[in-house]
C-alpha cells in the first residue's frame, strides 16, 4: 500500500525494489504450527494450509468481493482502488504465485531454498550453523499442486 499512497499524495510512480531481486531469496509468509499439531493432527494442518492456498488463489484471480468487503470492515482505511491496486501489483511482482508456486503451487517451499537461505545468515553471523534447519519445517503439506487449476490459462 505504500506505493499507492506515494502515487496518490506524492503524484509520482516510486519505483519499487524487491528484495528477492538483490539475493535475498527467503519466504515471505509462511504459516506456522508447532510439530506437536503436525504429528498429533496431520488432516487438520492439511485442511488448513489447502484452503489457505485455495482462498489465495481464489483471491487474486476469482471473484473477491467478499473477501475485499471483510478486509474494508476489519480496516476502514483500505478502500476498493487500493485493494484494486495491491492486487494487481502481487501479480506483477509474483508476490504469490511465482517462480516454484507455479508447478507446486502457491506455498511451494524447496529445501534447497531453505538452506540457501540458512547458509546466507550464518555467514552473517544471525544464526548459528549448529542449528538443524530441517527440524524447522516441513515440505510434509506443499508442493503438491494445490490450486494450480485456478490459475487462469494464458
Amino acid at each position: 500500500s505504500e506505493p499507492y499512497a506515494v502515487e496518490r499524495e506524492g503524484r509520482f510512480k516510486p519505483k519499487i525494489f524487491l528484495l528477492a531481486d538483490e539475493g535475498f531469496n527467503t519466504y515471505s509468509t509462511l504459516i506456522e504450527t508447532r510439530r506437536e499439531l503436525v504429528d498429533k493432527q496431520p488432516d487438520l494442518v492439511r485442511r488448513f494450509v489447502e484452503g489457505s492456498i485455495v482462498g489465495w488463489m481464489n483471491y487474486i484471480y476469482g471473484d473477491n468481493k467478499a473477501a475485499n468487503a471483510m478486509i474494508k470492515h476489519d480496516n476502514p482505511e483500505m478502500t476498493d482502488d487500493l485493494l484494486a491496486y495491491s492486487i494487481n501489483k502481487m501479480k506483477e511482482y509474483g508476490i504469490v504465485d511465482s517462480g516454484e508456486a507455479l508447478k507446486l503451487g502457491v506455498g511451494a517451499m524447496t529445501d534447497d531454498r531453505v538452506k540457501s537461505f540458512f547458509d546466507k545468515m550464518v555467514r552473517a553471523g544471525v544464526v548459528k550453523s549448529t542449528i538443524d534447519v530441517r527440524k524447522a519445517y516441513t515440505l510434509q503439506f506443499v508442493n503438491n499442486g494445490v490450486g494450480v487449476e485456478l490459475r487462469p490459462k494464458k
